[in-house]
């Protein structure tokens, strides 16, 4: 605007747009429920309780604590699959889930 002009320019939007302004423009989406799952080896036992993960083999025990995410685990296929699951998470969230199941893979 020129100097003299006494043309003031709004600094509110209007309702609409404000409502458009607030919302971001890439929103992170949260997935519902992914799961993630790890086959057992024959020559290994496993036990899951309260995210505690038991690793027994013929080299001995191993154990992992999990307690401290926001997951499920649980055994499937009468103890010949782990699975990991966890609802509503973001992209950041899920790699998580797959850091964990890396881990417990690690244990075999």
């Amino acid at each position: 605007l020129a100097q003299g002009s006494s043309t003031k320019l709004n600094a509110t939007p209007p309702p609409l747009a404000a409502a458009l302004w607030s919302t971001p423009l890439f929103a992170k989406m949260r997935t519902l429920c992914q799961e993630e799952s790890i086959k057992v080896p024959k020559d290994v036992k496993i036990t899951i309780k309260s995210k505690m993960v038991e690793v027994t083999g013929k080299f001995g025990t191993l154990k992992r604590d999990f307690k401290h995410l926001p997951i499920e685990l649980y055994l499937a296929n009468n103890g010949k699959q782990v699975c990991a699951r966890m609802y509503f998470a973001k992209s950041k969230q899920l790699s998580m889930l797959r850091t964990v199941c890396s881990h417990i893979s690690n244990l075999f």
